[in-house]
């Protein structure tokens, strides 16, 4: 890896590229610090914390910030988008327009990102409007426009990194916000370590715990399943074509963290409500019922996990298409017939991957949640975060790989 790094410094293009990161991700630690116009946020900090759940530490920023928002309302929009291409035809058609319809769809993901994000700063000042220097409807409105403005901005240098930089840009400031919060995660567990023997023997599993973790997430993120395709060969004028053997990879977690994020986002809707309405009796205790943490939600989370893992995995792999495109190619799975046989067995191969992929991505969601109930100690790292670092990692390390291969390609070409 450090070696990967190294290696790409030394190219002009790609060490411009990187810093092109570095500038961006500074930009958008900086902002995290700037607070929200009129609003205390020291008052705030004290009788908010541990309300930001999971998805705020996640997707947002530091609380109570100009950034506070991060790029979540994008990510709710982005998933909402998601569901509605499967149930609306209209969009459906649209997805399979190729890049003019991905346009489109992109144009509505930002519309959307828009009223998500008014929705939530409007949520967050409300429930906040205690908490502000001056209290009237002017510094109210100041706090929301200034929130969204925050969040759209966040929005663009996550395109302009896209475009400038290398790989997605979302994956990076997602990637940043999670790393920022690493200190705080690390500074509590040395705190907790300090009490007794025993305290500091619970913090060396939970240290042991989270390496299992990590090195668990890189090898199921790697792990696919491969089916044998055999080519039939075939006569086009005076030459022979085919009969080459390939295959199609089934990944463990086809998903990725997604189905993570839809179970978390379904829990947390009694909590985005009690933004609206902190006195509600009802929501509290509903809030604190599905508290994914609890004895009562954790169960509900895994069931949504698995749910989700399978409801992504049934519209993202069309296997009777992948079947009717082997048939036209000449192509077939060895011992399956042609036809709807090859379907039903792509299909049965996409369940069994969809089963280990929930399974794993509930055993990485609930080792931190069960440390914590174990041990009393705040973990500080939960399993999507894992799972997002070293998904992210992989991929900034396979872009660059990639790069330095093509610069490399083309200097061989061009001698």
């Amino acid at each position: 890896m450090f070696s990967t790094f190294a290696n790409a410094w030394k190219v002009k293009d790609i060490r411009k590229k990187i810093l092109y990161v570095a500038l961006v991700l500074f930009i958008f630690r900086i902002g995290s610090f700037i607070p929200v116009p009129g609003l205390d946020i020291d008052i705030l900090r004290q009788e908010m914390v541990g309300d930001f759940g999971v998805i705020g530490m996640l997707v947002g920023g530091e609380l109570g910030t100009i950034f506070g928002m991060g790029i979540g309302p994008y990510i709710t929009a982005s998933i909402i988008m998601q569901l509605l291409t499967v149930a609306v035809p209209s969009l459906e058609r649209m997805k399979k327009e190729g890049a003019e319809g991905r346009k489109k769809i992109d144009a509505i993901t930002r519309y959307l990102a828009v009223g998500m994000a008014a929705f939530q700063a409007i949520g967050m000042t409300f429930s906040w409007r205690s908490m502000f220097v001056h209290q009237n409807i002017f510094v109210y409105a100041v706090s929301v426009l200034t929130m969204m403005a925050g969040t759209m901005f966040i929005l663009w240098l996550a395109e302009f990194l896209t475009v400038k930089g290398f790989g997605q840009g979302t994956s990076f400031i997602i990637f940043a916000n999670i790393l920022s919060a690493l200190p705080g995660g690390v500074i509590t567990l040395y705190n907790a370590s300090l009490g007794s023997v025993w305290n500091a023997i619970s913090v060396i599993i939970i240290i042991l715990s989270i390496a299992f973790i990590v090195a668990f997430v890189v090898l199921m993120n790697e792990g696919q399943r491969k089916l044998p395709v055999q080519y039939s060969k075939k006569m086009v004028g005076r030459q022979m074509f085919g009969g080459q053997s390939s295959f199609i990879p089934i990944k463990v977690s086809v998903g990725g963290v997604l189905p993570l994020i839809f179970a978390m986002s379904i829990l947390g809707v009694f909590g985005q409500a009690l933004m609206f309405f902190p006195d509600s009796e009802w929501l509290a205790n509903a809030s604190a019922f599905f508290n994914m943490s609890s004895w009562t939600g954790a169960p509900i989370y895994i069931v949504l996990i698995f749910a989700f893992t399978f409801f992504y995995a049934s519209f993202s792999i069309n296997t009777n298409e992948m079947a009717e495109n082997l048939k036209k190619n000449g192509g077939f799975i060895p011992g399956i017939r042609p036809g709807k046989p090859t379907s039903d067995y792509i299909q049965r191969t996409v369940s069994r991957m969809s089963w280990i992929g929930a399974s794993f991505l509930a055993a990485i969601a609930m080792i931190p949640i069960a440390l914590e109930w174990i041990f009393g100690i705040p973990v500080g790292f939960g399993g999507t975060s894992a799972i997002i670092v070293v998904s992210v990692a992989l991929k900034i390390i396979k872009d660059l790989e990639a790069q330095l291969l093509m610069r490399n390609y083309k200097g061989f070409l061009s001698n």
